[in-house]
C-alpha cells in the first residue's frame, strides 16, 4: 500500500486518519462506475433565512482572513458587501431577528461541551455595528439612472428595503411617505429601546437616505394625500404600512383608561411618553408584543403577570425574550383566558379568567385551548395590556383590500390595484427579515416591469443535511454567547441595551466554528486520501476546489465519504445517478 501523504490542515481543524468505510485500498481495478463530482449545495443556515442571505460566504470570509492574506478590516468590508446586498438593516436584524438561520445550522449536531449552532445573529450584529462605526458605503448595483417616480407608503422595514434596493438600481425619484415623525415603523414603535436603541436604527435609515431616498414624515396617505392622487402622479406605489393597530379582547370595560392594546402601549413608550401603570400590570398574550410590554412594565416598577391561553411550549414569542422575562421575575399564568373585567369606577380593578386545557391541534398546528367548565379565578390589576394580535390601519385605504382581508399580492408582490405593489405587515404579520425580503423582491419586480426584463426562476440547489457532514473532522469548539446585563441592572432603565455586541476576538473565534456546509474550504482531505492521484495539488487559487483527473479514478468513494462538508458526491458520468454515500462519522 502506498504511503499516505497528509496535507497540513488549517488552524482549528483536525486531520482524519484512515480511509473511511468503503474504499478498496487502491489498485488498478475499477471498484465502481461512479466518479467524484464537486457539488455545491445550499447551507441550511441560508436555506432557513427568509432573506436568503449568503451566511456561509459571509462567515467564511472572516474565518479565512489570515490564510487568504487579508487584513480583518478587508474581510469585514467584503463580508458587509455581501450582507448589505440584501439587507440594509444588519445592526437591527442582529438584535431583533429570532435567527431561524441558527435553528438550521448543522453545527448544533456536533457533540461536545458547549457546542451548538454558530452564533450567526451575533456575527451579523458585529458587522452591522462595524458598518455604522466605519461608515461603510453601500455598493450600488448600476451606474445607470432611471427617471420613474416611485411612491412608498410606510418607512418600515418593507418600505425602506424597497426604497434601498430601487436606489441601488439607479432610481432617483423615490419618495417615502411616513405617518409618524420618525422612520422605522414597527422597528421603532414596536420594539423597546433596550432591545433596539434608536440611534442604531437612525444610522441604518441614514444609509438609505444617503442614497437619495426622500422621506416625508407626518404624512398620512388616505388622509393628507389621497391614494388615487399617488396613482396619478407616480409610476409605481409600494404599500408597506405596518400593523400598528392592536386588537381588543371583546370584553365589556376594555375601553377603560387603564386598559391598553400592546401596540398602543409600546408606541407611547417608544415615543417618549410617560405612562403610570401602577403596581400590578396584567398582560394578555404570548407573542413578542406581550413579552415586550411585560418587560417594559417591570422597568416601570410594577409586578407583572402574563396570562396566556396555552402553555409555554406554544408561546410564539422569541425564546430568548421569554427567558429574559423569566429572569426579570415576570410571572406567567398559562392555560388561562380572560372572560370578564371587574370595575372600580371607570377603571378595571381585576380580571376574571377561565382555566383552560389543551385539546386537539387547530389550523396553526398548536393544540387548541379548551375551557374547563366551572373553573375560574381572579387577578388584580392596576393596568391591563391586551397583546393578543394586531393589524394595519386601512382608514382611507379601503380600496387596497376586500372585506376583512389585508392587501393581497402575487408571488412577485404585485397587488391587483393599478401600479400597486405590497409587502410586510400589509400582507400578513411577519418577522422584520421577512418584510425586508418582500420589499427587496417587490423592488426587483418593479425594476423588471419598468425595464421589460423577463423574470428568471430562482436557482435551486440541494440543502446540506447533518447526514452529509463528517462531524469528527471538526475540532470541538464551544459556542460564544453574548454578554448580558444582570436583571438587577436591566430593570433600572428603559433605554439601556441589555445584550452586548461581540468583541472582535469573540467574533473571529466564532466564525471559525462554521463548517462551510456544502462548499469547499480547501481542507485537502480528498487529496490526502486518494491513492490514485486523482486530485491535483495545489489548487491554482487558495480555497478553490482541487482539480480532478477523472481518467485516473477507480471509483473507490473515499473522497466523497470523507469530505467534511458534503461537497463531493459520486455521480454516474452517463446516467447522472448519484451514489448512496456512507459518510465517515
Amino acid at each position: 500500500m502506498a504511503k499516505l501523504v497528509k496535507k497540513k490542515k488549517k488552524k482549528g481543524l483536525r486531520a482524519r486518519s484512515g480511509f473511511g468505510g468503503g474504499g478498496s485500498g487502491g489498485g488498478a481495478q475499477e471498484t465502481s462506475p461512479f466518479r467524484p463530482k464537486h457539488t455545491p449545495k445550499t447551507p441550511p443556515c441560508m436555506g432557513n433565512c427568509p432573506s436568503g442571505t449568503k451566511i456561509r460566504e459571509i462567515i467564511m470570509t472572516i474565518a479565512q482572513t489570515e490564510d487568504a492574506g487579508r487584513t480583518y478590516e478587508e474581510s469585514y468590508n467584503q463580508a458587509l458587501e455581501m450582507l448589505l446586498e440584501k439587507n440594509p438593516f444588519p445592526a437591527v436584524c442582529g438584535r431583533v431577528c429570532p435567527h431561524p438561520c441558527e435553528s438550521g445550522c448543522n453545527r448544533q449536531y456536533k457533540q461536545g461541551e458547549g457546542e451548538g449552532a454558530v452564533s450567526i445573529n451575533n456575527i451579523e450584529r458585529f458587522l452591522g455595528d462595524w458598518a455604522i462605526e466605519h461608515n461603510v458605503p453601500v455598493p450600488k448595483l448600476s451606474d445607470e439612472s432611471f427617471d420613474e417616480k416611485i411612491a412608498i407608503i410606510g418607512a418600515g422595514p418593507a418600505g425602506l428595503s424597497a426604497a434601498y434596493q430601487l436606489a441601488r438600481k439607479g432610481y432617483k425619484n423615490i419618495t417615502v411617505f411616513e405617518a409618524f415623525s420618525k422612520g422605522g415603523g414597527m422597528m421603532r414603535y414596536g420594539i423597546p429601546d433596550y432591545r433596539l436603541p434608536g440611534d442604531v436604527l437612525d444610522n441604518e435609515i441614514k444609509r438609505i437616505t444617503d442614497l437619495g431616498v426622500e422621506i416625508k414624515y407626518n404624512t398620512i396617505i388616505g388622509k393628507d394625500i389621497e391614494y388615487t392622487k399617488l396613482q396619478e402622479e407616480y409610476d409605481a406605489i409600494f404599500v408597506g404600512i405596518g400593523a400598528h393597530r392592536g386588537r381588543l379582547l371583546g370584553i365589556d370595560g376594555e375601553n377603560a383608561p387603564n386598559v391598553w392594546t400592546g401596540t398602543e402601549f409600546l408606541n407611547k413608550i417608544n415615543s417618549g411618553e410617560t405612562i403610570d401603570v401602577g403596581d400590578k400590570v396584567l398582560v394578555i398574550g404570548g407573542g413578542d408584543t406581550a413579552i415586550d410590554a411585560a418587560r417594559i412594565s417591570r422597568r416601570l416598577g410594577a409586578e407583572v403577570t402574563i396570562v396566556y391561553r396555552r402553555t409555554r411550549n406554544e408561546m410564539p414569542a422569541i425564546e430568548e425574550e421569554i427567558v429574559g422575562a423569566e429572569e426579570e421575575d415576570v410571572e406567567f399564568h398559562f392555560l388561562a383566558a380572560p372572560v370578564e373585567f371587574a370595575m372600580d369606577g371607570e377603571n378595571v380593578k381585576s380580571m376574571k379568567c377561565q382555566q383552560m386545557e389543551l385539546g386537539e391541534p387547530d389550523a396553526s398546528g398548536r393544540r387548541r385551548p379548551v375551557p374547563i367548565e366551572g373553573e375560574y379565578f381572579d387577578i388584580e390589576a392596576t393596568t391591563v395590556i391586551a397583546a393578543i394580535s394586531q393589524e394595519p390601519d386601512f382608514d382611507g385605504l379601503d380600496m387596497l383590500h376586500e372585506g376583512r382581508d389585508w392587501v393581497k399580492a402575487d408571488d412577485k408582490f404585485k397587488a391587483p390595484q393599478e401600479k400597486t405593489y405590497a409587502g410586510g405587515d400589509a400582507l400578513d404579520l411577519g418577522l422584520v427579515t421577512v418584510a425586508i425580503f418582500q420589499g427587496r423582491m417587490a423592488a426587483d419586480t418593479m425594476h423588471k416591469n419598468f425595464r421589460g426584463i423577463e423574470p428568471e426562476p430562482l436557482p435551486e440547489s440541494e440543502v446540506v443535511t447533518k447526514d452529509q457532514i463528517v462531524f469528527s473532522y471538526y475540532m470541538e469548539k464551544a459556542r460564544h454567547e453574548a454578554e448580558h446585563l444582570p436583571p438587577s441592572e436591566r430593570l433600572k432603565s428603559l433605554e439601556k441595551e441589555i445584550e452586548c455586541t461581540f468583541t472582535e476576538e469573540e467574533l473571529i473565534d466564532e466564525t471559525k466554528r462554521c463548517m462551510s456546509c456544502g462548499s469547499c474550504f480547501d481542507c485537502g482531505t480528498c487529496w490526502s486520501l486518494c491513492q490514485d492521484q486523482v486530485f491535483v495539488k495545489p489548487p491554482l487559487k487558495t480555497f478553490e476546489p482541487y482539480k480532478m483527473k477523472l481518467d485516473l479514478c477507480k471509483g473507490c468513494n473515499k473522497c466523497a465519504e470523507s469530505c467534511p462538508c458534503g461537497y463531493i458526491e459520486m455521480i454516474h458520468p452517463i446516467t447522472g445517478e448519484k451514489a448512496k454515500i456512507e459518510r465517515v462519522k
